[in-house]
């Protein structure tokens, strides 16, 4: 099947993004990658991104979104904020408008190096009670993109309906799961691989890999 020509991808340097990263390189002709600056409190996570992106000669962008912090304190960008979800609450680690921002800001950035794709690890099975993770969050933003800068944008979202273990498999599928595993960082406490083992992202990173190694011990799929 012939390739389709050039895609933007929403890369983080984590577990997911970095599996989506290496599917689009199997399916676009060219791939850029875009990472958001946007005050993270262990700013290894801009560092990882653009040491995968040179090691695999992938053009980078890096955009400062700084202002996210200002507008929304949060976790992720405040070392006086726990890193707690309480019941009945949206995680203290989610950013008003994160999702929304950067797929905003990485259309401008497809548009201008001519790519109609943009992919992004978002996922409605495995994303922590994030509103801008769901599916229709996702829909209805690539119809506002398109009527916004009339451009015939499509958010690509392979994982959308992956469990962390389907991800895994995905990512043993593409050729890359040891690789993943030892390079990524999906810690929010900024511990690259398998990270601090307590932080919710590592939790879930690790049962991930704990279901998706049982059922590859059983010649099963998730």
């Amino acid at each position: 099947m012939k390739k389709a020509s050039k895609a933007v991808v929403v890369f983080s340097g984590g577990q997911d993004s970095t599996t989506c990263l290496f599917k689009a390189m199997k399916e676009f002709e060219t791939i850029e990658a875009v990472t958001f600056d946007y005050g993270q409190r262990h700013k290894l996570e801009l560092e990882c991104a653009a040491r995968i992106a040179a090691e695999f000669n992938i053009k980078h962008h890096v955009l400062d979104m700084s202002l996210i912090s200002q507008l929304a304190p949060n976790a992720l960008t405040r070392d006086d904020i726990a890193i707690e979800q309480k019941e009945g609450e949206l995680p203290s680690t989610f950013v008003d408008g994160r999702n929304m921002l950067f797929l905003s800001f990485a259309a401008v950035l497809a548009k201008q190096v001519g790519a109609k794709h943009i992919v992004t690890g978002v996922s409605q099975s495995d994303f922590s009670g994030y509103p801008d993770c769901r599916d229709v969050f996702i829909k209805s933003l690539n119809v506002t993109l398109n009527l916004a800068m009339d451009y015939e944008f499509v958010i690509d979202t392979p994982l959308m309906w992956l469990t962390k273990a389907q991800t895994w498999q995905l990512a043993d599928d593409l050729g890359v799961y040891d690789y993943i595993r030892e390079n990524t960082l999906t810690c929010y406490n900024g511990i690259i691989a398998d990270g601090c083992g307590e932080c919710p992202a590592c939790l879930l990173r690790a049962r991930g890999v704990q279901e998706y190694e049982a059922a590859r011990e059983e010649g099963l799929r998730v």
